[in-house]
């Protein structure tokens, strides 16, 4: 016996996804549940923009989460370590937790976004044919061609529109959508806390966003795992203030001078 159809928008607040998701309404695709799995992890701001869109729309979106939050993976999981006594040696203890993810080491994503998205949709699946919208605008080939991305049961319709991120970000504006602003200081908005962010971001999020900062430097103090390879949460907060500094007093920070002089600066800091 045949399975019936089942219809999911894979939505993430972000402008693609919410770009889809109202044409794929205004166009009277079929859709019969709107899925958005929160990690914990976005912005306040997006959070609104998510209670504004399911005002706007009239009809529930549908929200999980992970088992446990990201604190409880960060620095309280058990992990097995390949050489604990390396790792000893290396970081001067034993520690719980994944510490700060890294470009080899996506934790977060795996197990804030990708098992309990699994989870939920491999129940679903007992019941329906699933077909799930995914919000990946046309100029977004490379990500496309991933093997998730071509699972037979993932439908790509900014790419049939094809609607690139910057007609994703208008569409949504001209229906009354700004994210509080967001999208001014960030040109892809996620994870609030995540150390692969471009240093623009990372910027941005210190001299915009004060309270996270201080919530991003208190994370930091919990952990084993430097933030990223070249700097400690610390060290681009003196980096950023340097440059901050550096700009009043009609300095360049981008020569050599700059960088020798911010050397000492975190030498000193460091002592």
């Amino acid at each position: 016996m045949m399975k019936p159809d089942f219809w999911i928008v894979s939505f993430s607040g972000g402008k693609d996804s919410t770009a889809m998701l109202l044409r794929l309404l205004e166009e009277k695709w079929p859709v019969d549940m709107i899925l958005f799995v929160d990690t914990g992890l976005e912005f306040p701001a997006m959070y609104d923009h998510i209670d504004k869109v399911e005002q706007y729309i009239g009809r529930p979106i549908t929200r999980i989460k992970a088992e446990h939050d990201f604190e409880y993976y960060f620095c309280h999981a058990p992990i097995k370590r390949g050489d604990p006594e390396k790792f000893r040696k290396q970081f001067g203890g034993d520690y719980n937790g994944f510490g700060w993810m890294g470009p080899k080491m996506r934790w977060c994503t795996n197990r804030l976004k990708d098992a309990p998205r699994e989870k939920y949709l491999r129940e679903l699946r007992k019941k329906y044919t699933l077909h799930q919208y995914v919000g990946l605008a046309a100029d977004e080939g490379y990500r496309l061609e991933r093997k998730n991305n071509q699972r037979t049961e993932c439908v790509h319709p900014l790419s049939e529109w094809g609607m690139t991120e910057s007609d994703c970000l208008q569409y949504c504006r001209d229906r009354g959508f700004d994210w509080n602003g967001l999208y001014q200081h960030f040109r892809r908005v996620s994870c609030w806390l995540c150390p692969l962010q471009p240093l623009d971001e990372l910027r941005a999020l210190w001299e915009h966003f004060p309270e996270l900062w201080e919530k991003l430097k208190k994370y930091e103090s919990m952990t084993w795992r430097k933030y990223r390879s070249d700097y400690s949460v610390d060290e681009l907060e003196i980096r950023f203030a340097f440059e901050k500094e550096c700009l009043a007093q009609g300095l360049p920070i981008r020569n050599k001078a700059f960088f020798t002089a911010l050397k000492e600066r975190l030498v000193n800091a460091n002592e």
